[in-house]
């Protein structure tokens, strides 16, 4: 059957005030580890490229896998994230394009030059859905993805929730744009936004309503995944419950909820999502095996 991995961005595990506890980037690891997550995501954009590769030894001591988080706004910044890639033998290079075309096919020549580029270097690359990108809009990125087949999707609604104002119900076209996006998914990052806001605290009673959303587009999405995808095939889901000013902030600067233990409620709920699924599989397959007999 394929397999769901869920990784930790290591961003989040920034304390911030009134989240978590600090730690060290090695106790932060360390806590990624014990808590059962299949690997670490670093950002390029919170990061130095030195304090990055600091962490190398750790993927290796821990046996944790590697999600690199990239910004680049050219050829010359995409080729020493490949490199980078290649040494840190990262799954995945999630990559937040910082270049917005005007028109689609402006785009699609930028998106298979660099498509290429990481195919010749055997890394792995797929575009994610973000504001200030070359995916900032949902309609444009669905006509982007019919120009380019082969592009690979990392899917992050929260964006879009915001950058279109989404109400709930959804609008019949915005559903159906949404629909194209979680059709082509190749991964997803774990976060809930609403219209006015990125980032919510997943146990308010006034967020749930995001909640139920969000948890129906990402079985929505497991499922277009599954049936596209091999019996070998891994998916990655990344929680990246991000620091202020991503996380709200009280008059005090103080942070409302605590990340670390909404990423691990966050964790338990793609995975029972997932096992479910596993399961509608498995008795699909028996139910069928009956009925031949």
């Amino acid at each position: 059957m394929p397999r769901l991995d869920v990784y930790q961005s290591l961003w989040a595990m920034d304390a911030g005030r009134g989240s978590h506890d600090p730690a060290t980037t090695e106790e932060q690891f360390a806590l990624v580890k014990n808590a059962g997550f299949a690997g670490v995501a670093i950002d390029l954009a919170a990061s130095d490229r030195e304090s990055a590769y600091k962490t190398m030894p750790l993927f290796r001591q821990y046996e944790l896998g590697c999600v690199i988080n990239a910004f680049p706004a050219s050829m010359d910044d995409v080729l020493p994230v490949l490199e980078m890639a290649r040494e840190f033998n990262a799954v995945v290079v999630n990559i937040i394009a910082q270049v917005i075309p005007s028109s689609v096919e402006e785009a699609s020549l930028m998106v298979q030059d660099w498509m290429e580029e990481a195919e010749k270097e055997n890394v792995n690359i797929e575009f994610e859905t973000h504001r200030n990108s070359v995916t900032n809009d949902l309609g444009y990125t669905a006509r982007l993805l019919e120009a380019v087949p082969d592009m690979k999707l990392g899917v992050d609604l929260s964006h879009y929730v915001v950058d279109r104002e989404f109400e709930l119900p959804l609008h019949d076209e915005e559903a159906r744009l949404v629909d194209k996006i979680l059709r082509r998914a190749d991964a997803f990052q774990g976060r809930i936004s609403s219209a006015q806001q990125i980032q919510l605290q997943l146990e308010f009673p006034q967020h749930q309503k995001w909640v139920v959303q969000f948890l129906d587009w990402w079985e929505a999405g497991f499922r277009y995944w599954r049936k596209r995808s091999g019996v070998d095939d891994t998916l990655i889901f990344q929680t990246e419950l991000a620091p202020p000013e991503y996380a709200m902030t009280g008059p005090d600067g103080m942070e409302m909820s605590n990340r670390w233990e909404e990423a691990l409620t966050m964790k338990g709920w793609v995975e029972d999502l997932w096992k479910r699924l596993d399961k509608e599989e498995v008795d699909a397959a028996v139910s069928n095996e009956k009925d031949q007999t």
